[in-house]
């Protein structure tokens, strides 16, 4: 049997380690897919941390997958060897369930397979996969500008389509990193004012160059007066992972505003009731997307020109790579290749 690399996880809180596997097989409803990049996610540490419930180890991590269709197996509608294909946090929908019913693949009551946890994931050189996880890539993008739109791309993407804005609307991004340099982006090319924050006024060039029109430093200015000022906020897009910061803005939501949250602090959120109320503002969390969510953003940003910015490493290199993310030291994301 053809040999192929993998990068696995044996044990929980084990080290990634590369190991030679025999290539994956196809069965009914899947599709074998070559692996050409694959962005790492600091959700990857539910699989190496053994953080998610039910891991069975050794996993392969890796939910940010961005390849080529190798393989189809018998029951596969759509696609065909050499399509060029992402795949994301939704990895698999039992169809069934009320919430699939409804379109609503990602809260699927049996619960939503994640690749890189459930089953095998990006780090590596091939990856089997349901069909319905697959969304295609824009010839426009590279494999390595398509990973992380799998993940992060949809998970900024997604919520500001959804969250009741319209153009000329005020929206801000909390935060600049991995996340909030691509939820700038996408909410200024949907046509919204756009506001940044983030800490440190060093950080504003980059914003403007991002997109946003106005940029507020949380470290030397109020964000929620000066949100204020500009008469309030329709959507905050909470990108950071700081419960504190979060709840800094909530005053600066206008008349029916909404803090959309896509960071996950550990910490609770505290939140002023009184804020709520008085302007009739909310609070809610968004799950990154469907397989066809994935597909929007990716050809949304190949139209518009929204790219994440990238620290490249060989997949020989993970656990570096990973590491590399972990830590806080990479700016924005971190994405593996095969090539080479």
């Amino acid at each position: 049997m053809p040999k192929m690399r993998a990068v696995q996880v044996s044990k929980a809180a084990g080290p990634l380690e590369t190991v030679e596997r025999e290539v994956p097989a196809t069965g009914p409803g899947l599709v074998r897919v070559r692996v050409e990049a694959c962005g790492i996610c600091h959700s990857d540490a539910l699989t190496k941390e053994g953080l998610w419930p039910g891991v069975q180890y050794p996993r392969v991590p890796g939910h940010e997958i961005a390849g080529v269709v190798d393989a189809i197996g018998p029951e596969v509608a759509g696609w065909k060897p050499g399509d060029r294909v992402g795949i994301g946090w939704h990895g698999w929908h039992c169809g069934s369930c009320d919430s699939c019913r409804r379109g609503e693949f990602l809260l699927c009551r049996l619960g939503n397979r994640v690749p890189g946890i459930a089953y095998d994931g990006g780090y590596e050189d091939y990856v089997v996969a349901p069909a319905g996880a697959l969304a295609r890539i824009p010839a426009q993008l590279t494999a390595t500008e398509a990973a992380p739109l799998m993940c992060a791309g949809v998970t900024t993407f997604n919520p500001l389509r959804h969250a009741g804005a319209i153009p000329g609307d005020l929206v801000a991004v909390l935060g600049l990193g991995g996340l909030g340099h691509l939820g700038v982006q996408f909410a200024s090319k949907m046509g919204f004012d756009t506001v940044a924050i983030a800490r440190g006024r060093e950080k504003e060039p980059l914003a403007r160059e991002l997109g946003a029109r106005i940029y507020i430093d949380s470290r030397e200015q109020d964000p929620a007066v000066e949100l204020t000022k500009l008469g309030g906020a329709r959507v905050i897009l909470a990108t950071v992972t700081n419960a504190a910061a979060m709840t800094a803005v909530i005053g600066g939501l206008g008349v029916d505003g909404k803090l959309l949250i896509v960071g996950a602090p550990h910490e609770p959120l505290q939140v002023p009731i009184g804020l709520l109320i008085g302007g009739r503002r909310s609070i809610a969390g968004w799950p990154s997307g469907r397989s066809i969510d994935s597909e929007d953003t990716m050809a949304f940003a190949a139209r518009t020109g929204v790219r994440s910015r990238n620290e490249l490493f060989p997949l020989d290199r993970a656990a570096a790579a990973y590491e590399r993310m972990m830590s806080g030291d990479a700016r924005f994301r971190v994405v593996l290749t095969t090539a080479g």
